[in-house]
């Protein structure tokens, strides 16, 4: 179909090598599924290891031609990318909805976090400064900071435009050439992005490899040109990059994993506010499938059981419905695998225990298809620290709900897990709300807020949710090295 200028077919979409639109060297491809109705939405190539290496190649290539641009004149490049993604917005949007089952409302958004994310990164390219250091009398020692070079970039299904789009800024910035593979589960606003890319940067900068992770995302994680890796996903995938990644040279690995992130309400909390929160906390717009989900709450037994009934209330009244409808609040789980997983763990929580406050089940309404990976956003109370929904992350719309009384024991609990990504504090007190925010062992916390990414502030996990942190100017270092340079004067 046309769309907006360009004639990009979703059934015959093409990844970006070398400044060229290409389909796999063994011509394979694979479909990408409708979570909505589980129809065919359109196919990808299925690139393999000998796509990655042509990639790679070509990125480093082209690497050295784009580190001796200038700054203005790479920020210039990004720039382009991102109006672009503000002019073609409508139109990836449509194919993002379907392709990852989101709301629409809340993929606006990742369009534009996108484009704001290139023109941040695109700024703060003369910020890439040197030292001088006082080491010895007479002489200059000084530091630079080069690029690694090339830089693969792996996204996962739930933000893949967002991702895919806005994780290359730091890279191209600093002066890397990149390699992106997108989540085989929803590849084609990727490859869209491949044909906008292919019209604004030189050949080699910017190279998409459509596939799965096994194959493609391997390939990336092992090969020799590629010297910086940047990885979302879950722990366990982020185990295994590291692994690999060592077997065949020494790299610079950041991830970006999973989390089951505790929300803490205290009794002089603004309990409006925090039950709003609560429920916003669990991104149902994404369908709960978000590593920074707040997906573990904690109530003070002096208003657990108003504010349970109230997020429950809150929760039932969001609308279950077609994600192009901007009314729409719930769409459907993303995946056929990510769908059974839920069923687990529903099924494991009520054998366990755990007390269905609401959801639990596939939606019974007549304006659904009756195919398709549809559930109701689930709450479970009378949660129990050694339940395994209160242990594991679900990527899905569970919410599992805690009654406290004891803060050291609920601080405990809530750093009791391999994750530590983020958190949330609700109190009036500040000294109370600090004091907790400083205490629990998270990456990222928020106070009498949660969910909102701010510019310029790192967001990144502790423990198993991972190492580094984007989205900041410490993102934009991590994809340089430091060089010191001795200048001997006497």
């Amino acid at each position: 179909m046309s769309i907006q200028g360009l004639d990009f077919d979703l059934h015959k979409a093409r990844n970006l090598i070398d400044g060229e639109l290409v389909d796999a060297i063994d011509g394979a491809r694979y479909d990408s599924i409708n979570p909505a109705d589980g129809s065919v939405l359109g196919s990808v190539p299925r690139g393999k290891a000998a796509d990655v290496d042509r990639a790679a190649a070509a990125a480093e290539r082209a690497q050295p031609g784009w580190a001796g641009l200038t700054v203005p004149e790479r920020a210039a490049y990004m720039r382009r990318l991102s109006a672009a993604l503000r002019n073609h917005a409508d139109s990836m949007l449509d194919i993002e909805v379907r392709d990852t089952g989101n709301t629409i409302g809340e993929m606006r958004h990742d369009i534009a976090n996108a484009a704001n994310q290139l023109e941040y990164y695109a700024g703060l390219g003369y910020e890439l400064k040197g030292d001088t250091i006082p080491a010895t009398p007479g002489n200059i020692h000084m530091t630079v900071r080069v690029p690694y070079g090339v830089v693969g970039k792996i996204v996962p299904f739930n933000h893949p435009l967002m991702f895919a789009a806005a994780k290359i800024a730091a890279p191209l910035a600093a002066g890397n050439t990149v390699v992106v593979k997108p989540a085989e589960q929803s590849p084609l606003s990727a490859c869209y992005l491949a044909e906008l890319c292919a019209a604004i940067f030189p050949p080699g900068v910017v190279n998409i490899v459509t596939g799965f992770g096994s194959e493609a995302g391997d390939a990336i994680v092992r090969h020799p040109r590629i010297k910086r890796i940047g990885f979302i996903g879950s722990v366990e995938t982020g185990m295994l990059i590291q692994r690999r990644a060592a077997e065949v040279a020494i790299k610079q690995v950041s991830l970006e994993l999973g989390g089951k992130n505790p929300m803490m309400v205290f009794p002089d909390a603004d309990l409006d506010k925090a039950a709003a929160a609560a429920v916003r906390g669990m991104n149902f717009g994404w369908q709960g499938q978000s590593c920074g989900s707040t997906s573990r709450l904690f109530l003070h037994a002096d208003i657990h059981d108003k504010v349970l009934a109230d997020v429950v209330s809150r929760i039932q009244a969001r609308k279950i419905g077609d994600p192009r409808d901007p009314t729409s609040e719930v769409g459907p789980i993303n995946n056929k695998a990510q769908y059974e997983k839920v069923q687990r763990f529903v099924r494991v929580t009520l054998e366990e225990g755990g007390k269905l406050e609401t959801g639990g089940r596939r939606p019974d309404q007549s304006d659904l298809p009756q195919s398709g990976y549809w559930w109701e956003p689930t709450v479970f109370s009378n949660m129990r620290p050694e339940m395994t929904l209160a242990q594991k992350e679900v990527f899905g719309p569970i919410l599992a709900i805690f009654k406290w009384t004891d803060l050291d024991e609920t601080i405990r609990i809530a750093n009791s897990l391999e994750y530590g990504l983020t958190a949330s504090v609700w109190s009036q007190n500040i000294n109370t709300a600090l004091t907790t925010a400083r205490r629990i062992d998270s990456g990222c916390i928020w106070v009498n807020g949660v969910g909102t990414h701010f510019p310029a502030v790192p967001f990144g996990g502790r423990r198993n949710s991972g190492t580094g942190s984007e989205e900041s100017f410490a993102d934009l270092l991590s994809y340089t090295e430091e060089k010191a340079i001795n200048i001997l004067l006497g």
